[in-house]
């Protein structure tokens, strides 16, 4: 059965983030019904409702989403995240909230759909220690849990334990740098990089390489994940299993950053490492210059790239680090292999924000 053979509803949590944003436009596009949680109203138009809901608050979660009925797969995007991202990571509190979170809603929405069949999870390379230095290469998803704390064992642990007894299976997916667009994402990169351009451009700068080292990494298209996800919730291969998930090419960010700078009609500087968290901190009112005179969408800096200046200079500079790679053999003899260029997959993205008036042309 493919994966979107059978129409029905699915519920996804983190709807207006990098993977519930991208797992929306897939699943409305193959003719589900969508019932779509997020804090905030969608800002593009849709055919999902859109429920509020604060899945840290258990009995919010019930009241919400207890009288929902028909749900068939579950696609879980949340995520909390600390302002001091990296730091975060290895907090206690945060991973007790992240795994507070996914029972708050599975306790809510599972008792009262007993026609659930998928549940679709969303892990990364964190799995793999790439956060606290080299990781093995490749990634495997065979490999041994890293013994790092982290809230993907938390989860992982839960959906397992819950789906040993019910009638509905899980997949896990491990993407790499994922990129697409969110409104105000802990860590999206494409933002990130273009409005660092354009800021650059404004100021009569050329666009400078900000990192440090030479880290052979990967990314993911949110287009392929999401495909990835419709797949495999139809797919009996993918059932109760981890896939690492990228575009299926290696890359040095440096040698993308020309690309940025021939969409943005900009040279190239000489590189030189510094922090963007840093660099950026007081270029509020360059994008708002930027976004009256290009008549961009009405978003200020900080409302568009959240933490992920953050996230950038996390990707961008670690030179101890020789390369994050992933195998993704395992998918691939399961039965998946979209794939895509990563370079054409970067300047797509940014023309397609330049075409939705975020990015200025």
């Amino acid at each position: 059965m493919s994966g979107g053979a059978a129409r029905g509803t699915v519920l996804i949590a983190g709807a207006l983030g990098l993977v519930g944003r991208a797992a929306l436009a897939q699943y409305e596009a193959e003719g589900w019904e969508v019932v779509a949680l997020a804090r905030r109203r969608p800002e593009f138009a849709t055919t999902a409702r859109f429920l509020s809901v604060d899945l840290t608050d258990a009995e919010a979660c019930r009241a919400a989403l207890s009288p929902l009925r028909g749900i068939r797969r579950i696609v879980y995007g949340a995520l909390y995240e600390k302002p001091d991202l990296g730091k975060g990571w290895l907090e206690a509190d945060q991973i007790a909230t992240n795994a507070a979170m996914l029972r708050n809603l599975m306790d809510a929405v599972e008792p009262g759909n007993p026609e659930l069949r998928h549940v679709s999870l969303l892990q990364g390379t964190k799995a793999y220690g790439v956060h606290l230095g080299q990781m093995p290469i490749p990634g495997r998803e065979s490999a041994p849990r890293h013994i790092h704390p982290n809230f993907y064992w938390a989860q992982e642990d839960f959906i397992r334990e819950r789906q040993a007894r019910a009638g509905w299976s899980f997949t896990i997916f491990r993407p790499q740098a994922l990129i697409g667009f969110a409104l105000g994402s802990a860590m999206n990169l494409l933002s990130a990089i273009g409005a660092y351009a354009a800021i650059s451009r404004e100021l009569g700068v050329p666009l400078v390489w900000p990192g440090a080292g030479a880290r052979y990494t990967e990314a993911t298209d949110v287009r392929i994940l999401a495909r990835a996800m419709l797949w495999a919730a139809g797919t009996e291969a993918a059932a109760n299993r981890t896939f690492n998930v990228t575009n299926g090419d290696v890359f040095l960010w440096q040698d993308l950053f020309p690309l940025v700078a021939r969409r943005f009609g900009m040279e190239m500087g000489a590189p030189h490492p510094m922090s963007l968290a840093v660099l950026m901190a007081d270029k509020g009112p360059v994008w708002q210059r930027i976004a009256e005179r290009h008549g961009l969408a009405p978003w200020t800096l900080d409302q568009l790239i959240g933490g992920s200046w953050q996230f950038a200079d996390f990707a961008f500079a670690r030179p101890g680090q020789a390369a994050s790679i992933l195998s993704t053999i395992a998918i691939r003899q399961a039965g998946f292999g979209d794939c895509i260029d990563s370079a054409e997959m970067l300047d797509w993205w940014l023309a397609e924000l330049q075409r939705r008036r975020i990015l200025p042309d």
